[in-house]
């Protein structure tokens, strides 16, 4: 996490928010985002409970003075935001009552709004509720960035001997081909921000042809797609998962393989094979160590985390906002220019 870290220091303060501003452990987090001058917090919570919670915990920092405090039961913004969220989805099935009620109550929305409306440059939400409730308003509000066709979600393990990076963990149950393929060449332009190179493997039951169950074709077919999609992308596959992080192995077996190291970039065939991989190495390997998850996709920079979210892990994830907010405002100048 240091170059993520020194480049969120370095650049300007986002303005980032916790959308589950009454949480402990995202209060807990603001004091640290705020003592290590990461960002300029937005926190949607109730003043009241805000104020309890953060005398409660023995926190320094104070609403107004070291962080924006958004109201969810009272903001001058709720007209705007309310008819901006009704034009956006009057379309699919969303009325103006229903829309008046979930701007009250979803903070997800809330802060998605205020990303759209530039009230804030990025979100960090989901500490409780499934993935895909937080999705949702996302999609509704925020939605796909140019050129992107669906949603991924990757997650970091920080391991004894190496870093891996694993998708997609929690969006697509059981991707097609051309989506592992985008969302590899995705997966592996943020991994670049944290300074490493990525090299990627593609895994399967299969090894390099020794099946033709339809998973192991569909990974052999994301092989060519991500050849012309990201022509500079070390990749190979489709191969077991110990090939993947033994270099020896693999080429031992074999040895013209076009990835001549350690893969780092795991790309699962399915989400339940994503999902349990992680979860299992999490605990058995990693000692709950782990970065994310990143949303991959989305036009602008926020992130939906899990419930099991640490007080560190939302720290992390606060600062790789902030580099994608920088980014996401360096592409934008360089659009307008």
């Amino acid at each position: 996490m240091k170059p993520i870290f020194n480049a969120a220091k370095e650049g300007p303060r986002r303005r980032i928010v916790f959308a589950e501003g009454e949480d402990e452990r995202m209060l807990r987090a603001a004091q640290v985002v705020v003592d290590e001058g990461l960002a300029r917090l937005i926190l949607v919570g109730r003043p009241a409970v805000v104020g309890r919670r953060i005398e409660r915990y023995g926190l320094r920092i104070r609403p107004g003075t070291d962080f924006e405090l958004v109201n969810p039961e009272s903001d001058p913004r709720y007209r705007d935001y309310w008819t901006e969220y009704h034009r956006l989805t009057e379309r699919r099935g969303v009325s103006r009552q229903f829309a008046q009620m979930e701007m009250r109550r979803r903070h997800t929305l809330i802060g998605a709004m205020m990303i759209h409306r530039d009230d804030a440059e990025g979100m960090i939400c989901g500490t409780f509720g499934t993935y895909g409730l937080h999705l949702q308003y996302i999609d509704q509000v925020i939605g796909l960035r140019p050129g992107a066709k669906h949603f991924y979600a990757m997650n970091a393990l920080m391991l004894p001997k190496r870093t891996v990076f694993i998708c997609d963990t929690y969006v697509n149950l059981d991707p097609t081909a051309e989506q592992l393929a985008e969302m590899t060449a995705l997966a592996a332009e943020v991994i670049r921000r944290f300074g490493v190179v990525p090299r990627a493997a593609l895994l399967s039951h299969s090894s390099f042809g020794t099946s033709d169950a339809p998973s192991a074709q569909k990974m052999r077919t994301t092989l060519e797609l991500i050849r012309a999609l990201a022509p500079d992308l070390e990749i190979e596959g489709e191969m077991h998962g110990d090939a993947a992080l033994n270099a020896e192995l693999r080429l031992a077996n074999f040895p013209r393989s076009r990835l001549k190291e350690e893969a780092n970039l795991l790309i699962m065939p399915t989400l339940d094979a994503a999902n349990i991989a992680f979860n299992l190495l999490k605990t058995a390997a990693g000692d709950g160590i782990t970065i994310g998850p990143i949303l991959l996709g989305a036009a602008r920079p926020l992130h939906i985390l899990t419930s099991s979210a640490t007080v560190r892990r939302i720290v992390n994830m606060t600062a790789l906002t902030v580099v994608d907010a920088n980014a996401f405002g360096e592409a934008s100048r360089t659009h307008r220019s």
